[in-house]
């Protein structure tokens, strides 16, 4: 008897124009944070790598070393590369940290979203990832 107002399996619930912006605009959020942890892991990786051949260098005894430059390999002098790979470093990791900021900018958007979802749908929206 305790049944008799519900119809079907749910509670049916009217999404306004302004939900179904908020929905969409989170799930651009959503998507965004995706290509950003695949920039941040591949920033990552180029940074490791720059450090790397950076200390490669450091222990390398020959005046001309060889730089890819593109697709080839030209003799470069030691100190040039030094400072090239330092120089790619720094940009490399200058980038890194606007993507994190970025992804913390994102993630507290997407907070203020769901408090907004949440509260008016309760449990009728799942925006968490499997």
């Amino acid at each position: 008897m305790q049944q008799q107002g519900r119809s079907g399996g749910g509670s049916e619930m009217e999404v306004t124009w302004e939900d179904q912006q908020n929905i969409n605009s989170f799930s651009r959020l959503n998507n965004r944070i995706h290509d950003l942890d695949d920039e941040i892991k591949f920033a990552k990786e180029k940074c490791d790598n720059l450090e790397d051949a950076g200390n490669e260098l450091i222990l390398a005894d020959e005046e001309m070393v060889r730089f890819q430059i593109g697709e080839v390999f030209a003799h470069v002098p030691r100190d040039e590369v030094e400072t090239k790979i330092e120089e790619m470093k720094e940009a490399t990791c200058k980038s890194l940290e606007k993507l994190e900021e970025e992804k913390e900018s994102i993630m507290s958007q997407m907070a203020e979203l769901k408090k907004v979802l949440y509260a008016k749908f309760k449990d009728s929206i799942n925006l968490e990832e499997d």
